[in-house]
């Protein structure tokens, strides 16, 4: 029997709704993804003293309760995106939030220091999981015209993490001791799993097209090579405390070294972990070193501000938070909008924009007067953080919106391998240009003239980095009209 051509009509949009419905409770899951791992690292940075104190540790000892998670999402997030490019997005995410979530729990119990490394460590896997993939699931949730507002959204939850982990992580060790700080992620965890299972679509088979093809493996040798280079750089940008000696060189050379191996391994590999041929695309290079760049500029903002506020202007602890908490927030404020601005206008004009504004920002800190005080500081921090989330959100879907299906996950990885390449790299090499700038060995204990100096120079140093990353964005797209990248890629 015929139905009624009313009752056809009436299911079409109720299937529209459902729909739309899935949509969002998926971006939610992908949402809690991104916000996790930015809160695991946030919230333990202000849990040291604490953790110290617990311990009976010293500071170089604790230090390795955020390096080990630092170390651990850097040196693999872009297997762990090539990983689920060839075993299954889906199902790999589901794997990184579980051990995530697990390891949470075993850091709030570790009964020594050394096994909440470990279990950190084990977080750190969790972490570069979801941040590898969780970019990558924007292609397969939302339409392509709105791949943007995605971004934005995720990017603001990031923010979120970072602006939320120190206030937070300050509550719980108040009010709860510190395996709290660790223990919270367990049930948003349980969450984030449940939506995650529910709410992602199935991995979809892809046809082979010969008898091998590169997704029938996995290139063990370059993983290894990558980890241990990306590990030694690290290491070498993050010991020391600042201090730059022979272990830091030593470090720095077997990276180079290794970096070396790396390629060569690539060349050879039949399945590359990464196809080196993807940087003869000139704008992509252009965008990954451009992420670099920014990331470095944005950790000069967290090196140097504490230091700034509360040495050259004067203020007390709880005032500098809440000054250095405007950034993130400005963050978090123009995410989802930049999203939607990049959707209709195109994100490589956005990225532009978003560069003059963290350029001319920085060029105003720069030579601005220490007299005009937090107003003379917030403002110009206002107008790079709106700048970076115009850049990030729109240098990312510039990225991943016309990358191969089989490709989001490594891409995905590389994005944000770029970006946590930066900000170590800015935490070693803009401290030292502050700490150099302001002429004196230690910078706690230096004179409030001699402060605001080194920040001056420091944000001239990073007005120029962003004009150097203006000069790619330009140039690359004036060598190339970009081609969408596949898997076919020689």
């Amino acid at each position: 029997m015929l139905k009624p051509i009313s009752a056809g009509r009436d299911e079409a949009p109720a299937r529209s709704t459902d729909r739309a419905l899935s949509v969002r409770w998926a971006l939610t899951s992908l949402s809690l993804s991104m916000l996790l791992p930015s809160l695991g690292t946030s919230s333990a940075n202000v849990g040291l003293p604490a953790l110290a104190q617990a311990f009976a540790a010293s500071f170089q000892a604790v230090q390795w309760i955020v390096l080990a998670y630092l170390l651990a999402i850097t040196t693999l997030i872009v297997s762990a995106g090539r990983l689920g490019d060839i075993t299954g997005r889906r199902r790999l995410l589901l794997t990184g939030i579980a051990l995530f979530t697990l390891a949470s729990g075993l850091s709030g119990i570790a009964p020594t220091l050394w096994l909440l490394i470990a279990a950190r460590a084990a977080q750190g896997l969790g972490a570069a999981i979801m941040m590898a993939l969780t970019i990558a699931f924007v292609g397969e949730t939302v339409p392509k015209e709105k791949t943007g507002s995605a971004m934005g959204l995720l990017g603001t939850m990031s923010a979120i993490g970072t602006a939320l982990g120190p206030s937070l992580g300050g509550v719980l060790i108040a009010g709860l001791g510190w395996q709290a700080i660790f223990l919270i992620n367990v049930p948003l965890g349980i969450l984030t799993f449940l939506l995650a299972y529910r709410y992602l679509p199935v991995d979809r088979r892809v046809l082979k097209t010969g008898p091998k093809t590169d997704r029938a493996s996995f290139d063990n040798v370059g993983t290894l090579l990558l980890a241990l280079t990306l590990a030694a750089y690290a290491l070498a940008m993050t010991i020391g405390r600042g201090s730059f000696g022979p272990p830091n060189v030593a470090l720095l050379l077997a990276a180079v070294f290794g970096l070396g191996l790396f390629v060569l391994a690539e060349g050879r590999a039949a399945s590359p972990l990464i196809r080196l041929a993807m940087f003869r695309d000139p704008v992509l290079s252009a965008s990954l070193a451009m992420s670099t760049l920014v990331s470095t500029v944005i950790m000069a903002t967290l090196v140097v501000g504490p230091f700034y506020l509360s040495r050259a202007l004067g203020l007390d602890a709880a005032l500098v938070g809440l000054v250095l908490s405007a950034g993130p927030v400005v963050v978090a404020l123009t995410g989802v909008p930049a999203g939607r601005i990049a959707d209709r206008v195109g994100a490589q004009r956005m990225t532009v924009v978003g560069l003059v504004g963290m350029a001319a920002g920085s060029f105003i800190l720069a030579t601005m007067p220490s007299a005009l005080g937090i107003p003379g500081y917030t403002a110009p921090i206002v107008v790079i953080a709106a700048g970076y989330a115009l850049f990030q959100t729109a240098n990312n879907t510039a990225i991943m919106t016309d990358i191969s299906p089989d490709q989001r996950g490594v891409m995905s990885g590389m994005l944000n391998l770029s970006r946590n390449l930066g900000l170590i790299t800015g935490a070693s090499v803009m401290g030292a240009v502050f700490a150099l700038a302001s002429a004196t060995t230690d910078i706690t204990t230096a004179e409030p003239e001699a402060v605001a100096t080194g920040m001056r120079i420091t944000f001239a140093v990073a007005g120029v980095l962003i004009v150097v990353a203006l000069a790619l964005a330009v140039g690359s797209r004036a060598l190339a009209t970009r081609p969408s990248f596949s898997g076919d890629v020689p």
